[in-house]
């Protein structure tokens, strides 16, 4: 069975084309040349065209045809989440406008002089919700494995600059989480995804959709270990050119004992993620079969 490998598929030459398109012609003939780009993914990209297919046939209930153009589209829209990052972090002129439900969620978590865990998953914009999380009074870490080639790293960072967070980058030598416990005892806010694993991670098996998954325990076990208040959030495209921002209501786990408390934040969690899978399904970008 085909698993997640913390890459990603995209190639510095195409990063390239469609940042001039951006530089002098804008957003709209960079999603113009993007459809073509979308419809080639889904013709030749097998494996992850079959997997988003499988989600939105088998757990969303789709007909054929219905989830075959749903598969375009979380293409084109994932496509239009690279661009919109790349627009927004270069600095490049632009009409985007963001809303925010949960900004005084995260305010209160950052004046608890804790520290905080921001957990979320692979759906929405994860770039555009940490370059947005810069308003709030503390230091930002966005923690992720580094399986991006190393080329589209430093053609991102040369086009965006100096990231407005902190990234720690998961490594075999455990150091990211030293990294980690010094940002939360200087009460910094820490954000990570929590749907994906790689192999030989710990894990623990969740209902999501209607079927079982496993989901990693590491981000868990870190807020139960720092013991840190937890909040769930998600950046989501609604439309052209706005975005729409949701942070939970703290979460505290500590009083529930080690194994409910656990069971508890990881029902939380997958519970948040199948909210906004369903209402926005067209932007979770999973591209591996999540259910194997």
């Amino acid at each position: 069975m085909s698993s997640w490998k913390g890459k990603s598929k995209g190639k510095p030459w195409g990063y390239s084309i469609f940042l001039a398109i951006l530089k002098y012609g804008g957003v709209s003939p960079a999603y113009f040349l993007l459809r073509f780009v979308s419809f080639y993914y889904v013709v030749f990209s097998y494996q992850s065209s079959k997997s988003i297919f499988y989600y939105f046939h088998k757990r969303l209930g789709y007909g054929r045809l219905k989830s075959l153009w749903k598969v375009y589209q979380n293409y084109f829209i994932f496509g239009q989440s690279i661009i919109d990052k790349v627009v927004v972090m270069s600095g490049i002129r632009n009409k985007f406008t963001f809303e925010f439900d949960g900004r005084s969620n995260l305010n209160q978590i950052a004046a608890m002089g804790k520290g905080g865990l921001l957990l979320s998953a692979h759906i929405g914009s994860w770039e555009i919700a940490g370059n947005l999380l810069k308003h709030i009074n503390t230091r930002i870490n966005i923690v992720m494995y580094d399986g991006e080639d190393q080329q589209i790293k430093a053609f991102m960072e040369r086009v965006t600059g100096k990231l407005s967070v902190n990234i720690i980058v998961i490594k075999d030598d455990i150091s990211h989480i030293f990294k980690i416990n010094e940002a939360f005892q200087n009460n910094e806010l820490v954000c990570m995804h929590a749907d994906r694993y790689l192999e030989g991670n710990k894990t623990i098996t969740k209902s999501f959709l209607g079927e079982d998954a496993k989901f990693p325990l590491g981000p868990f076990i870190l807020a139960q270990k720092f013991r840190v208040p937890v909040a769930y959030v998600f950046a989501m495209k609604e439309t052209k050119f706005h975005y729409h921002f949701y942070a939970s209501t703290i979460k505290e786990y500590l009083h529930l004992g080690k194994d409910a408390g656990m069971e508890q934040m990881t029902s939380d969690f997958v519970g948040e993620m199948e909210k906004y899978v369903k209402k926005y399904p067209e932007q979770w970008y999973n591209y591996y079969n999540f259910w194997q």
